[in-house]
């Protein structure tokens, strides 16, 4: 299998590029609690804003961590089934914005599934990938569980967060392997 170099910087062009999410174990250490549960509230807001058709509040946090520009992926889940999930992989907007338009994005515009119903948003569980900014990254230097990748190649892009090898029991190739494809590439790319 193909990779790219084993240092990062002695191919300048390489491909591959890694993100390091922030993971609901990993949370405490950059987030407080209160910030934590501000981000929560304000994906069920934004979801719950649009099944009623109200007007989602664009207040900004008091914590300015939650204003910074940052790459973020909303997941939904409906009893414990994947629902939704969009996301910025670099960073767009401020924090809560971004959480804001993933959230709705996911209930509503992940092309995979219809839109979340109001019966459905009542049970809704979300959870939220804070991404850090990218870095390129070589094959060998992947942490399984640590790093998210996102692969771009001829126009094509796939993007796999950090969770998604450890649901699916893979090792560090198959996630490699699993991000080529995702991205419509050879396995081997």
């Amino acid at each position: 299998m193909s990779r790219p170099s084993p240092t990062p910087s002695e191919n300048p062009s390489e491909n591959l590029a890694a993100c390091k999410a922030v993971r609901p174990d990993r949370l405490s250490s950059e987030f407080s609690l209160e910030e934590r549960q501000t981000l929560l509230r304000i994906a069920h807001e934004a979801i719950v804003s649009v099944l009623e058709r109200g007007r989602f509040p664009e207040v900004p946090p008091s914590s300015p961590q939650l204003s910074e520009p940052r790459g973020v992926f909303t997941t939904l889940y409906l009893d414990r089934e994947l629902r939704g999930c969009v996301g910025f992989a670099s960073p767009v907007a401020p924090l809560y914005r971004a959480v804001a338009e993933t959230a709705r994005a996911a209930a509503f515009e992940d092309s995979r599934f219809s839109p979340v119903t109001v019966e459905e948003g009542r049970r809704l569980e979300v959870s939220l990938s804070v991404l850090s900014r990218l870095f390129p990254i070589a094959a060998a230097a992947v942490e399984v569980g640590h790093h998210g990748l996102l692969i771009s190649q001829r126009g094509r892009h796939g993007l796999l967060l950090p969770q998604v090898p450890i649901e699916h029991g893979w090792d560090r190739e198959t996630f490699l392997e699993q991000t080529c494809r995702k991205a419509g590439l050879p396995s081997d790319a």
